[in-house]
């Protein structure tokens, strides 16, 4: 017994799980023909709805998840619902509006899109900042993320004797190593079957911790130990912490309650229908039912998680009293998850950490692979006609590339404040001009070709101005979420679409034409509506459980307990 409780234990279960995973995809995606670029890229076309599930969720799923989410909860409380739990608002209107047109037009890539409607410019344009987002934010924040939790599971600092950054950079090394094998050796169909595997162990993974950690908190606050018990103390303890509607005026790492019908809905929608990593699922599905499907299931997956992104979070700020998580959040999670997942599952559940990582990394990196070989390379830097072979070769290439320069950047993100937080507020420099041209493309007969050259270098200029310079003069921009930005900018981005369009209009309607893959079966699922209901349904109960009419009630939020505890810490510095 003595060692399924060892570190050894741990470690075997971590490597037996994982080996697993890479066995069974490399079997399930024998039968591609990896050879082709629609099989590289596209699996083939396909994918089945559930795969497509599975895989949208673990490439969500990442450890900037696990550690983001948590690590504002242990502030904010139960108001962290709307990071993850309101996903679903982005893929629902993507499956009935977007992903129709995505594949009657029969485009492989986001930017291939942008170019039908638009320019080869804009298309350019938009491709280099995908490549960007991809390089420098999502693969680095994945990559930190997910050294972050080993380090603290497996102590590697301390077993090694080296410095704390010293072993940041020991890992991301290893996590990049090995995704990128995934991603690029392997194309999207390993990639996809990966993602599911993992999906369904993160899934059980952390229903486990979110158990445990309950019979936990059970213990610590002086009850019987029991599950039961532990249930009964999270929804009592501190009713503050139950309140997922927070103040209109809050800001980050607070979800104001009106960027859930507008900011957040934006995001979502830019992150689910225009990000090429997500995207790219849909477009190697094997019928329009079986994309929606994919969709449709993966946002009714998202009130899910939010029980193992949210609520051990919360635990970890009543089990840990002692410990300032005001200063960095992100350590809860990992906190957490060592002191309470006894040792058999720890292993386990490392391995599904791991494959959430390896899932948004290669993930990302195939998607920038597919971008450039497909858009940058055929598509403008050679002039000839090139094989399928001689693409994929260079994607390959290029993919390494990307992997490098992500894993340099992954270890300095330790400095900043908050992972998620800066994540999502460095996404939004780009993500709504490109937005606003997928919603032209789809519904705009009359915009003019160029207005992608306009709105972009505007809407950048302004964000920077807006978020990260103009504060540092007008303290109170400051207390304005970055997510009410969104709002704003999106309505001057269409602004400068009405006065172009007013001025200088096409001289016929634009009508993209039908272009859909071969023999593929454009038939919506005939459900769709049915699942969307059902998923409103259960989240407004969420919302209503979790609110002052509920669970939440109490004398004073966490919002204002923070705007307190500034105050009086401004006070000891002016005494002092």
């Amino acid at each position: 017994m003595s060692f399924l409780n060892s570190t050894s234990f741990t470690l075997i279960s971590f490597v037996l799980f994982t080996a697993l995973v890479a066995v069974i995809s490399y079997f399930k995606s024998k039968g591609v023909n990896e050879g082709s670029g629609s099989g590289y890229y596209l699996a083939g076309r396909s994918l089945p709805g559930i795969v497509i599930a599975g895989s949208l969720i673990m490439t969500d799923l990442s450890a900037v998840q696990l550690i983001g989410n948590n690590g504002q909860s242990v502030n904010v409380g139960m108001g962290v619902f709307a990071a993850q739990g309101l996903g679903f608002t982005g893929m629902f209107l993507v499956a009935i509006f977007l992903i129709p047109r995505y594949l009657k037009s029969g485009v492989s890539t986001m930017p291939e899109f942008y170019e039908l409607r638009f320019d080869k410019f804009t298309r350019n344009l938009i491709t280099c900042l995908m490549i960007i987002n991809y390089t420098f934010i999502m693969i680095p924040s994945a990559l930190y993320a997910g050294a972050q939790v080993f380090i603290n599971i497996f102590g590697i600092d301390k077993a090694l004797g080296i410095s704390y950054f010293g072993a940041m950079v020991l890992l991301c090394v290893l996590i990049a190593l090995i995704g990128s094998i995934y991603a690029i050796f392997g194309g999207l169909k390993a990639v996809a079957v990966s993602d599911t595997i993992n999906g369904v162990g993160m899934l059980v993974g952390g229903v486990l911790v979110t158990i445990f950690a309950l019979i936990f908190l059970s213990s610590a606050l002086g009850g019987d130990g029991t599950f039961a018990d532990g249930v009964h103390k999270f929804l009592t303890t501190d009713p503050a912490m139950m309140n997922a509607i927070n103040e209109a005026t809050s800001n980050e790492p607070w979800w104001p309650w009106p960027v859930l019908i507008t900011g957040q809905v934006i995001n979502n929608l830019y992150y689910w229908g225009c990000d090429q990593a997500i995207v790219q699922r849909a477009f190697g599905a094997r019928s329009m039912a079986h994309a929606q499907k994919g969709m449709i299931y993966a946002g009714l997956l998202t009130l899910i998680t939010p029980f193992f992104l949210v609520l051990p979070g919360i635990i970890a700020k009543f089990v840990f009293p002692g410990t300032d998580f005001s200063s960095n959040g992100d350590l809860a999670f990992p906190m957490l998850i060592s002191e309470t997942l006894p040792k058999p599952i720890l292993g386990f559940f490392a391995a599904c950490i791991f494959g959430a990582v390896l899932s948004t990394f290669n993930s990302m990196l195939n998607s920038a692979c597919t971008i450039f070989a497909l858009n940058i390379y055929r598509g403008g830097i050679v002039k000839k006609e090139v094989s399928d072979q001689q693409i994929i070769r260079v994607g390959k290439i290029f993919g390494a590339v990307v992997a490098v320069c992500g894993t340099v950047v992954s270890p300095f993100l330790m400095y900043v404040d908050g992972i998620f937080t800066w994540m999502n507020a460095a996404i939004g420099m780009f993500s709504i001009p490109i937005l606003t041209l997928t919603l032209l493309g789809v519904f705009s007969k009359y915009a003019p070709r160029n207005v992608g050259k306009v709105i972009i270098p505007v809407h950048i200029v302004l964000y920077v101005m807006l978020y990260y310079v103009l504060p540092n003069f007008i303290p109170a921009l400051g207390a304005v979420h970055y997510m009410y930005w969104y709002v704003l900018l999106l309505a001057v981005d269409l602004l400068i679409v009405w006065v172009m369009t007013r001025m200088n209009p096409l001289p016929e309607p634009f009508v993209m034409k039908d272009n859909p893959p071969e023999g593929m079966d454009l038939s919506p699922w005939k459900y769709r509506m049915h699942m969307i209901a059902a998923t409103l349904a259960i989240t407004a109960a969420i919302y209503i459980v979790f609110s002052p009419l509920g669970f939440g009630k109490s004398e004073q939020t966490t919002w204002e307990r923070y705007q307190q505890s500034q105050s009086a810490a401004a006070a000891q510095v002016l005494d002092e």
